[in-house]
């Protein structure tokens, strides 16, 4: 027997292992190719056995096929929107798709750091939780778009008051989310954490607050969707430009393709933004395991 045989089914086995390897790391986008492609598929059967109107709900072959005519309602600039005379392209729908990813983010930085302050200082300062708290749950109730005057009234047309749209979307859910975790917690973590000598902040820092955020991760992952639901409310009324400007817009002119098309891409980024926060909780998290984290 040679070398040659003997080699033969290890290298064999290697090459399953890489395929194998690689056959799981393709999965997940296997899959999201497999879900869209059935969803696009109902939609043109319902189109070519003439249940759906292309008029009213015209099919992705419809509305993506003369990109050049959707891309002259994106201003290059991304500070407004509207028909262009000539110009656009898939740069300025870049552009507008990252005006709105930008208030998404500053909106939900701003939420998420400071819903995780107010509410562990409610319950570390005593006098302070029993002010703030009563004002947070009364608060809370309130829908982010009733919040729409006051954001104008208070930051005028532009990029503040959608971030601030956001930030009111998420701040009171996580406030609340961050104290129901906090009383969540194992007391035979604190207790032990106290046999060891920790004093109350370092139970905070080193006990308490590594407990919450796995949760509290999967809460703000679960309030990212709402959060796009809210700025695009705010860039239809008191922003004057982005994605939702442009529904906006598609909508008053009975443009329902521009409608679709717009569709389409908030549905990519917000699904792209999902995995971004994925990844950045895989990161942050390190110490709870990649199957923990990714279980949501």
């Amino acid at each position: 027997m040679t070398d040659e045989t003997i080699d033969a089914p290890v290298t064999q086995s290697k090459r399953n292992s890489v395929f194998k390897k690689l056959l799981s790391k393709l999965e997940p986008t296997l899959w999201v190719f497999a879900s869209l492609s059935i969803f696009v598929g109902l939609w043109e059967f319902a189109w070519w056995r003439g249940w759906a109107n292309p008029l009213l709900l015209p099919p992705p072959h419809i509305f993506l096929a003369n990109l050049p005519d959707q891309f002259r309602f994106f201003d290059p600039g991304g500070t407004r929107a509207g028909a262009l005379a000539t110009g656009g392209s898939i740069f300025s729908v870049l552009g507008v798709i990252a005006w709105s990813s930008f208030r998404v983010t500053a909106g939900l930085v701003l939420g998420f750091t400071l819903s995780l302050a107010i509410g562990i200082g409610i319950r570390y300062f005593r006098i302070f939780g029993k002010l703030m708290l009563p004002l947070v749950t009364m608060l809370a109730p309130i829908s982010p778009v009733a919040w729409l005057p006051v954001a104008v009234f208070i930051f005028g047309i532009g990029n503040p008051p959608a971030i601030f749209l956001v930030f009111i979307a998420i701040f009171f859910i996580m406030t609340l989310a961050t104290l129901s975790q906090i009383d969540n917690v194992p007391v035979h973590y604190i207790q032990l954490a106290r046999i060891m000598g920790c004093n109350k902040r370092q139970i905070y820092r080193h006990v308490i607050l590594p407990a919450i955020l796995p949760e509290l991760f999967v809460t703000l992952r679960m309030n990212l969707f709402a959060a796009w639901m809210v700025v695009l409310i705010a860039e239809a009324v008191g922003v004057g430009s982005g994605l939702g400007q442009v529904t906006m817009m598609a909508r008053n002119t009975f443009n329902a393709s521009l409608v679709f098309f717009t569709m389409t891409l908030i549905g990519i980024t917000g699904f792209a933004f999902d995995q971004a926060l994925r990844y950045v909780q895989r990161k942050v998290l390190w110490w709870v395991g990649p199957s923990s984290v990714g279980g949501l």
